[in-house]
Parts: C-alpha cells; sequence; structure tokens
C-alpha cells in the first residue's frame, strides 16, 4: 500500500519536530524524545498500510509517542511530576494550531543552533532533531562514519545539557542577535544540498524548514528574504547539468527547464528590507531575467558589501562589476579583494580571474588559470567544467 507509506513520509515529515519538542519539553530528555517520536513513525509503517491510514495522522503520531514515553518513564521509575504531565498531553487538534506546540518547534530550532554548540553539531542537530534526517545519511554528507557522527550528536546534547543550553526562543535584543545565526544553519544546511556532490535532500530540507521558521516568525523579513533566495538557487537545480552530468553555468542553462512556479513564489516573498539574505534573493531574481540586469546585480552586490565585506562578497562583487561594466573594472576589484586577504587559494577566486581575463582578450593567461583552478576544484563535476573551459579557449 505505497500511498499509506507515503502519508507515514509526510506525516513525518511535519509531526516528527513537533513530537520532539514537546516531549523535550516535558521530559527534558533529548534521546527519549528522538526514540518515542521514531518509535511511532515506525509502528505506522507497520500498522498504516493494514489498517488505513488514521484520519488525524499527526494526532496518532503524537499519542503513540507519548504512550511510548510513559512507558519508559514508568520502567525507569522517574519522579512522579513528569508522568502526570505525560499524561495531560494531548494530542494535537487536526489543524495543529495550538501556540504551545509552535513554541516548542521555535524552541527546538534555537536550541540547536545555538552558538555554544560548534557549527557542524548545530547543522548535524538540526537535520536529525528537526528534520528527522538519519544519522548515516548525515554521516554521509559530512564524510565521517555513522558511529563517529552518532558520537558527535550525543556530545552535542550532552552539551546542550551540562551547559545549561536554555531550552526556549529568545527575546527582544537576545532574539536579533541570535536569529542571523539561525538562518546561517539553514542556509549551509541548503549549499550542502545544492554544492554540486551535495546531498539533494539536504537542500529540500533546508527550504521546508525555513518555510517553517517563516510560518513561526512572520514578522522577521529576513526569514522572509534566506526562503526567497534558497527557492530562486534551487529553481535551477534540473538546468544545472546536461544529460552527460556536466555543469551548465548560468548563460548555458536551459531556462525552461527552471521551476518557474518557485521563482515567482520567490519574487512575491522578497522583503522591502536590505538585509543581506534579502539582497542576496534580490541579486539571484536578477539572473531570472533575460538578459541578466547586470548594472543592477553590481549595485546590489555594493550595497551587500557595505553590510558584509566578506571575500566571498568581494569577489561576487568583483565579477558582477566586470560583468555590468567591463573585465577591467572586475579584475580591479578582484585585486583589491585579493589584497584584503581571505582568497588565497580560493579556487573560485582563480576561476573568477579566469573568466575576467578571458573577456579582457588575454586568452593564454586565461587558459592557464582556468588549469590551475581545475587543479585545485574541491568537486570532479567543477574540475571537468574548468578544464573544459580551458580547451574551449585553446581550440583554435
Amino acid at each position: 500500500m505505497p500511498d499509506a507509506r507515503q502519508t507515514v513520509a509526510d506525516a513525518g515529515a511535519d509531526s516528527y519536530p513537533r513530537i520532539v519538542a514537546a516531549l523535550i519539553r516535558i521530559t527534558g530528555d533529548w534521546t527519549l524524545a528522538e526514540d518515542c517520536a521514531q518509535e511511532a513513525l515506525t509502528h505506522a509503517l507497520e500498522r498504516w498500510p493494514r489498517d488505513g491510514v488514521p484520519a488525524n495522522p499527526g494526532g496518532w503520531l503524537m499519542t503513540v509517542a507519548r504512550n511510548r514515553a510513559i512507558d519508559v518513564l514508568r520502567r525507569a521509575t522517574v519522579e512522579r511530576r513528569k508522568l502526570r504531565d505525560l499524561a495531560l498531553l494531548t494530542a494535537p487538534v487536526a489543524d495543529h494550531g495550538e501556540e504551545e506546540v509552535v513554541d516548542d518547534r521555535l524552541r527546538l530550532i534555537f536550541t540547536c543552533c545555538h552558538p555554544a554548540l560548534a557549527l557542524e553539531a548545530r547543522v548535524a542537530l538540526t537535520l536529525r532533531t528537526i528534520a528527522g534526517v538519519p544519522t548515516a545519511d548525515i554521516a554521509r554528507a559530512f564524510l565521517v562514519t555513522e558511529s563517529t557522527m552518532t558520537r558527535r550528536l550525543t556530545r552535542a546534547k550532552a552539551k546542550i545539557a551540562t551547559a545549561g543550553i536554555p531550552y526556549r526562543v529568545p527575546a527582544g535584543r537576545a532574539l536579533a542577535e541570535r536569529l542571523p545565526g539561525v538562518l546561517a544553519v539553514l542556509y549551509l544546511l541548503f549549499t550542502r544540498g545544492y554544492d554540486a556532490d551535495g546531498e539533494p535532500a539536504f537542500a529540500a530540507e533546508a527550504i521546508r524548514l525555513t518555510r517553517l521558521l517563516a510560518a513561526l516568525m512572520p514578522e522577521e523579513p529576513e526569514i522572509a528574504g534566506l526562503l526567497a533566495l534558497c527557492l530562486l538557487q534551487h529553481s535551477r537545480r534540473a538546468a544545472r547539468r546536461d544529460a552527460d552530468g556536466n555543469l551548465r553555468t548560468l548563460d548555458q542553462q536551459d531556462r525552461s527547464r527552471w521551476d518557474h512556479a518557485a521563482i515567482a513564489e520567490a519574487r512575491a516573498l522578497l522583503p522591502a528590507t536590505a538585509g543581506p539574505y534579502a539582497l542576496q534573493a534580490r541579486i539571484a531574481a536578477c539572473h531570472t531575467t533575460t538578459p541578466t540586469d547586470w548594472p543592477a546585480v553590481a549595485g546590489l552586490y555594493d550595497r551587500l558589501f557595505l553590510l558584509l565585506p566578506t571575500p566571498v562578497v568581494a569577489l561576487n562583487r568583483a565579477v558582477a562589476h566586470g560583468y555590468a561594466y567591463d573585465p577591467a573594472a572586475g579584475l580591479r576589484l578582484l585585486a583589491e579583494a585579493r589584497f584584503g586577504g581571505g582568497l588565497d587559494g580560493y579556487p573560485y577566486a582563480v576561476a573568477a580571474e579566469a573568466d575576467l581575463t578571458a573577456r579582457a582578450g588575454n586568452t593564454a593567461r586565461a587558459v592557464t588559470l582556468f588549469e590551475q583552478a581545475a587543479a585545485a576544484a574541491p568537486s570532479e563535476p567543477e574540475r571537468r567544467a574548468l578544464l573544459a573551459r580551458a580547451e574551449e579557449l585553446s581550440s583554435p
């Protein structure tokens, strides 16, 4: 009964973080909450194909997980107060609109993304706890064994307990200070799925989690900006490679393969504010027009660089100016960015210099630079693409 199994998957994606968040709040036991939520999903896979999908799948999962938690706590003879709290925990109503549940999910997101944890631990914990991604899949993305990732997750959860990291959403100034860290985790999760050799499911999970955060905090424009940015970039996924798996640059892509519904949704989301994610989303939106409005892109990068003067933003700004005005302008800004440090050995900086150098007419130098960039490329598809550019320039 494939429909029932798909319903389990869909209900799990929506309900897993709700269940884990609620049980963590009540029991204070992170591992118990995860185990009970996972057992509820396993039980659904056994029951729903045989008995049919319940009218309220999320409520059914919550009830099963809650009852399992009660059983475990009884056997462990945990304090009676927690048992009473668990017994009073009712299944969510059909619309899942209870404010307490909303607060639980927000608490869980901010706890997973606490700055006291290493960035890699924050991403892994978000994947495991909020997205419900199996530990084996997370380990593969981080290029470690499953047992190693299990230990890392265990240490992260232990640090939350021992360091007294509060299970709450910060308020006022603290919220403004913490939100960028949460958004950075979600965007890093997206890029881990969007990169040439990334896990595509991670990009989809990042979009789903950003949608959740946007629904829970609709008054925060930078969340809408991040969601728009991810949707615009993800809309081009199907066109990023040709039939042989080779990467295609933006100007080479078949735009009929873009997800135009996602582009329209992203454009409607673009906030009027000028935060870092909103500006990046507006830059991505400029690339959906034909031809790209490069002067507008260059102007947006100028504004972004004032807010976020990082080496990578400086590099992208140089490329934009090279296309908006002339290659020499781009090469001058690239030289300034390199002088500021942070781009040494960065293959994308070498590739950008190669492209601008080729457009300036110095073909021999561009070929050498493309070959250098290919030698340092972080993935095989990118290496092949850079070598193809070098070969194309070398051909008569």
